[in-house]
């Protein structure tokens, strides 16, 4: 498996604390508790899956079968997209207002489905480590 992992990791991790810190002292006094509340859901999220790509990456190091790699490495994108999708799509949502924007309607579902990216690529992570 390449570092495709790990850097992903790496910036998604790096990226949480910058945003987790923004939520903190840059837009508390901006948004209400419920959009704060959210905003820190998608830091939350973001970090855990960050991690989950570092699980991953180190798991690829190691997998010994060629369809364990690929299970990984789907697994990887899941992880990556629904982090873009589920955490980008909180930020988005908490922040419209401050962005005075009238965000599409399909906005809102872009959480769900990365939250199903999400359970989709642990799916794939167990998989992996069933067929090892």
């Amino acid at each position: 498996m390449t570092r495709t992992p790990l850097i992903l990791a790496s910036f998604f991790a790096m990226t949480a604390v910058m945003l987790g810190a923004f939520g903190a002292h840059g837009l508390r006094g901006h948004l209400d508790a419920g959009q704060l509340s959210t905003f820190e859901t998608g830091v939350r999220y973001q970090f855990y899956h960050a991690m989950a790509l570092f699980v991953v990456g180190v798991l690829g190091q190691s997998a010994c079968h060629i369809s364990q790699g690929r299970l990984l490495r789907a697994a990887v994108w899941c992880f990556a997209i629904g982090t873009l999708l589920f955490s980008g799509s909180l930020y988005v949502l908490a922040c419209r207002d401050l962005l005075s924007a009238n965000l599409p309607t399909f906005v809102g579902a872009l959480t769900p489905l990365g939250g199903l990216l999400f359970i989709i690529g642990w799916l794939l992570v167990l998989l992996s480590q069933i067929r090892k």
